[in-house]
């Protein structure tokens, strides 16, 4: 899965890039990011062993001629910061099945979940990543931080399938109950649950974790080429709706989709969550590259 993400060119963009959070959450264990609430002391804190990825820069050479050991000079204002990454493995994220393959869902959340997880890699963050559903049902990887773990990170995500009706108020809230830190939250889904998402997010919110939603789509549900007299099949339950399409359905359907991006937008800003909409048209990498960063979420 590796080459199939990171080209050189994109990696050596990512490879600048830091998750951001607004009130960085201290852990047990010092990392490698400034923390916005002990001032702007630099003052030698502690060491901690090197990790394969570290910055170089950072090792303390006058310890590795004594010891024979590498270890990494931390700093006062430093401390590491809790990630969790989840990716909506439902089987709705598994559309398109026909055309371009870089515009199904699930492969683009993947894409867009191992760039992150890359990127927190690489700050020293303690990194989670989670499945909500799928075949390998809410799976999880971590909690681990160095890129040393960027192979292992990679095959964990590459084995993940779409599959299953996924319900994604209980499987975010079962999956708050199951942290013990808060840190920043980014989840990747396309929302699409009978039950809603509200609950859920608020869930996430209340064990004192920041989020961010990322709303994918494919093109074809933003606008639909479809024509006539059909039977829409769902494809998590099996159910089927005869419909009749002409301009006007189709000009409603649009109508609707954006009503509905909006009120995800809108419970968003009201309690603080970055929101990004965005669809597999698009790559990627633009969605970290610029989105993202124009949200805050990523420096």
């Amino acid at each position: 899965m590796a080459e199939r993400i990171f080209d050189e060119k994109t990696l050596r963009k990512l490879n600048k890039l830091q998750i951001v959070a607004k009130h960085v959450r201290a852990g047990q264990m010092k990392g490698e990011r400034r923390s916005v609430r002990r001032g702007t002391s630099i003052e030698f804190a502690d060491y901690r062993n090197y990790a394969r990825g570290d910055d170089l820069r950072r090792l303390d050479w006058n310890v590795y001629a004594r010891l024979d050991r590498p270890f990494i000079k931390l700093f006062e204002e430093e401390e590491d910061l809790a990630v969790y990454l989840l990716l909506d493995a439902s089987a709705s994220m598994d559309w398109p099945r026909e055309g371009n393959p870089d515009e199904h869902k699930f492969t683009f959340a993947q894409r867009v979940i191992a760039g992150l997880a890359y990127i927190s890699l690489g700050s020293g963050d303690r990194l989670f990543v989670a499945s909500l559903g799928g075949k390998r049902r809410n799976a999880m990887w971590g909690p681990l931080r160095g890129r040393g773990y960027t192979l292992g990170m990679l095959d964990f995500i590459g084995g993940l399938e779409a599959d299953s009706v996924v319900d994604l108020n209980t499987s975010m809230r079962d999956f708050a109950m199951r942290t013990t830190r808060p840190g920043l939250c980014i989840i990747v889904s396309d929302l699409m649950s009978a039950t809603g998402y509200q609950d859920g997010l608020s869930a996430l919110q209340a064990r004192g974790h920041e989020v961010t939603l990322i709303h994918v789509l494919s093109p074809d549900e933003v606008t639909p080429a479809l024509t006539g007299d059909l039977q829409l099949l769902d494809i998590e339950t099996n159910a089927t709706q005869d419909v009749s399409v002409d301009e006007g359905m189709r000009e409603l359907y649009v109508k609707r989709l954006l009503t509905w991006r909006d009120e995800i937008s809108g419970f968003c800003t009201k309690r603080g969550i970055h929101y990004a909409t965005i669809e597999t048209s698009t790559a990627w990498d633009e969605l970290i590259l610029f989105e993202l960063r124009r949200l805050g979420v990523v420096k």
